[in-house]
């Protein structure tokens, strides 16, 4: 059987911005894809952007609503200073700072921003578990 790739998909206002944000911002790995969706391949996943209006119509949902959606994405990191790097890295591209990275209860460091739709990043650094690829394997 072969292997399965998780994907995430985000429903997004405004494509080529969001585009702009995660390739050129956070500098994640773009696919070659039909121009009303963009795939970006991660460490074990795919991430996907397509417009917000199509992919609740998709789902057969309602567009309306906002706030928190009852759910996080994570970025994992190998250090305190990458959380730093990559949250900064995040604003600097046009991200909104939710929490300031810091020690974290659970004896992490942890900080969160928004990307331009409002969908919350945590990054992470786990000091007692690494959240990755083994070995670097991608």
């Amino acid at each position: 059987m072969k292997p399965r790739i998780s994907m995430i998909t985000l429903g997004v206002r405004d494509l080529s911005a969001s585009i702009k944000f995660y390739e050129n911002g956070l500098g994640f790995p773009r696919m070659e894809s039909p121009p009303e969706v963009a795939f970006f391949t991660l460490n074990g996943t795919w991430l996907g952007l397509y417009g917000r209006d199509a992919l609740a119509e998709d789902a057969t949902v309602p567009v309306k609503g906002d706030g928190f959606n009852s759910f996080t994405l994570a970025h994992n990191v190998e250090s305190e200073a990458q959380v730093d790097e990559v949250v900064a890295q995040a604003v600097k591209a046009g991200a909104t700072l939710v929490k300031k990275p810091q020690a974290v209860f659970w004896g992490g460091y942890s900080g969160y921003f928004a990307d331009p739709d409002g969908h919350l990043w945590e990054v992470a650094y786990n000091p007692y578990t690494w959240i990755g690829p083994k070995d670097g394997a991608n």
